[in-house]
């Protein structure tokens, strides 16, 4: 993988040559971070299925999704500040060996206890989704960074999108366990092609760095997860933010953990592929939602947030029609997903513009309540299921939804530094 980077040295005044990341190279840290992600989204459409095989409840399956959900959050605010200190490359490749690793335990569990916890290992390591991110930024020289972020986050936002597709395809072909082994297979690779590819230290690096105490490490640390609670404090428009965060994907996670258990019920009985297909009707809509980007740019976040979230209320009344029509589904999911990826890239422009040098700990801080609004819709969207249907179900989105867009609407004067 030599030749899909090449180190320039820049005379950063550090001894260590700043690294330059080709367009192949990029394309390797987009592929990483798809797969990195998509392991936190296979289980949505298995659901059934695992709940058949290891004996756990409709009301309780939900656990499956919101173990790996708070893994995922506990990973953003403990490990990702860890690229701030430490040799990234060392950490990439060593979170992608234990990501490989917690992706084996789950694909050979033969109990609720280890499933359970290998998915909540697989959500903690896969946040080394972040850590490349941050990476790949600190890479690129300034005038191609928006260029190979742009690049990196897509790779991120198509694995989120595929996982349940991939996933569904390949438990009808193979079984389930065959969809964790495969990412265990395909993990371990992409780790050896990075660390082929990855320069030992970033340009940020000094020879004595190598030198510093544990004691001194551990300090370090221990202020920087303190400055992202610091942060949240000082920053009206970070708390806001990260409220609409937690709002919008306790309803994203409300439908995609919920929505595999009457497909699957008779009249529909639909097939672990054809489940997963419904994340591909998504991808127009998150595609389409590129153009929040846009928005924001010319001034106009506010108004992007509003929409969003109309949209995203809106969306529930063609998903309740769900059992009746899978077109109304599909409408559903794609103005579901539009709704949702334009308030996430309006949110996480508007947090890092905040403090650029610290936007690894405003972006990972913010994606904390990203993760506890996705476990808190999983489990209670099973649960609800369980009790009162699918109808009670879309009732709790709807509701979660308007919600968010009531905040927006009490919040949207000063919440932020646009005065459009």
């Amino acid at each position: 993988m030599a030749e899909a980077a090449e180190a320039v040295a820049l005379g950063t005044g550090t001894g260590v040559p700043a690294f330059r990341l080709s367009r192949g190279g990029t394309v390797l840290f987009a592929v990483a971070c798809g797969t990195a992600v998509a392991n936190v989204y296979f289980a949505q459409p298995l659901l059934v299925t695992l709940g058949r095989d290891f004996s756990i409840g409709t009301a309780t399956v939900g656990a499956v999704v919101t173990l790996t959900q708070i893994g995922y959050g506990l990973g953003l605010f403990l490990l990702v500040p860890l690229g701030d200190m430490l040799d990234r490359r060392r950490l990439v490749v060593a979170q992608l060996l234990l990501l490989a690793a917690a992706l084996t335990a789950v694909g050979t569990a033969s109990s609720a206890t280890l499933l359970l916890g290998g998915l909540a290992a697989v959500g903690l390591l896969a946040v080394v989704t972040q850590t490349l991110v941050a990476f790949a930024a600190s890479l690129a020289p300034p005038e191609e960074r928006g260029r190979v972020v742009g690049l990196v986050t897509s790779g991120v936002v198509t694995g989120i999108l595929l996982a349940r597709t991939v996933s569904g395809l390949l438990a009808d072909l193979a079984g389930w366990r065959a969809v964790y082994l495969s990412s265990a297979v395909l993990t371990c690779a992409i780790a050896l092609a990075l660390h082929r590819l990855l320069p030992s230290r970033t340009s940020t690096s000094t020879s004595t760095s190598t030198s510093t105490s544990t004691t001194s490490t551990a300090r370090t640390y221990g202020q920087l997860l303190r400055s992202t609670v610091t942060l949240f404090a000082r920053e009206r428009l970070l708390r806001v933010r990260a409220l609409l965060a937690l709002l919008v994907f306790a309803a994203f996670s409300t439908l995609w953990s919920s929505v595999a258990l009457p497909l699957s019920a008779p009249p529909l009985s639909l097939s672990h592929t054809a489940i997963g297909a419904f994340g591909l009707a998504g991808a127009a809509g998150a595609l389409a939602a590129t153009a929040a980007g846009r928005l924001n740019d010319q001034g106009f976040s506010q108004r992007t947030t509003g929409i969003g979230l109309a949209l995203l209320t809106a969306s529930w009344l063609p998903l309740a029609l769900t059992r009746h029509s899978l077109w109304a589904l599909a409408a559903g999911v794609i103005l579901l997903d539009l709704a949702v990826q334009a308030v996430h890239v309006t949110n996480q422009t508007l947090i890092y513009a905040l403090h650029p040098e610290a936007g690894s700990r405003l972006i990972g801080g913010y994606m904390v309540f990203y993760s506890i609004g996705s476990a808190s819709g999983a489990v209670a969207a099973t649960a609800l299921y369980a009790a009162a249907g699918w109808t009670a179900v879309c009732a709790l989105g709807a509701g979660v939804s308007l919600l968010a867009l009531l905040l927006w609407a009490a919040t949207r004067r000063g919440a932020t530094p646009s005065p459009r």
